[in-house]
């Protein structure tokens, strides 16, 4: 049964993630989670090893960085929609997250999806290579929409263990994703945000497992921001997979997140995307 701070943090998350361009000040959040603004900051920042500032300015960043690459909005729209009043203002904090102004990232031609590549033409950016893995537990929440904003699921997940003190029994984060989004409508897609179970426990409801069967796996290790994963994976199975000689496996693929944007610059972080093969 969830506790009471538990209950808060997860009210505070989607509240978050359903209001970007509104007030999430300290005080107004402390409202939502109903808890004074002393107490509430202690307790966020405890459970989630970050303050509230840092929550709220790494969500808005991590939306900007998607719509900047998948859509053609102007930059003052963008700004606006995750709670920036000017451009001016949203381009500082973005390069101050991200390593690179706005324009400049949706320029990068590496972050954009390209859904048409040529495997005789295209050149293979990511390295990749073929493991055979042993089966394993994922403790997870089912997503459903979206695969960008599978990240919801995982700040519930995250705040879920953390507020059980289960961290310690886990390891690597794990999105699995169940459909192909180029044939899926956007809110049919349903994935899982999950964590490796290292040490057994008895998994708590509304959490539940996911098995992840052993075999062997063509793993795309991709570094960078996050908005960057569909080019990543136009590159495997648009380039690697014609040219491997392998098949696909009827099993979902994932991705296995070596190290998280709480701690890490966005330039550094690293994604194995992992395919199962036949």
């Amino acid at each position: 049964m969830a506790n009471d701070s538990e209950r808060r943090i997860l009210r505070v998350i989607d509240h978050i993630h359903d209001n970007p361009a509104g007030d999430l000040s300290l005080d107004a959040l402390a409202d939502v989670a109903a808890m004074s603004r002393f107490h509430w900051h202690r307790v966020f920042r405890a459970l989630t090893g970050e303050t509230v500032a840092q929550c709220v300015r790494r969500m808005r960043l991590h939306r900007a960085a998607i719509a900047l690459v998948q859509g053609d909005d102007p930059l003052p729209k963008i700004a606006l929609a995750v709670g920036y009043a000017d451009v001016t203002t949203f381009t500082r904090a973005f390069s101050e997250s991200y390593g690179t102004a706005p324009a400049a990232f949706r320029a990068r031609g590496e972050l954009r999806p390209t859904p048409r590549l040529n495997p005789m033409k295209g050149k293979l950016m990511y390295p990749v290579e073929i493991r055979t893995l042993p089966a394993r537990t994922l403790v997870a929440t089912e997503h459903q929409g979206p695969y960008h904003e599978i990240n919801r699921a995982f700040e519930r997940l995250f705040a879920t263990l953390a507020a059980r003190h289960l961290i310690g029994h886990t390891g690597h984060m794990v999105g699995v994703f169940l459909h192909d989004p180029s044939v899926t409508p956007p809110a049919d897609l349903r994935s899982y945000a999950g964590a490796v179970v290292d040490t057994p426990f008895d998994i708590p409801a509304p959490l539940q497992g996911y098995a992840l069967p052993a075999g062997d796996h063509a793993v795309l290790t991709y570094q960078g921001p996050y908005a960057g994963l569909p080019a990543a994976y136009d590159q495997l199975f648009g380039l690697w997979l014609p040219a491997s000689g392998r098949q696909m496996a009827d099993r979902p693929s994932f991705e296995v997140y070596l190290n998280s944007p709480m701690d890490t610059p966005q330039d550094q972080l690293l994604t194995e995307l992992h395919l199962p093969l036949a």
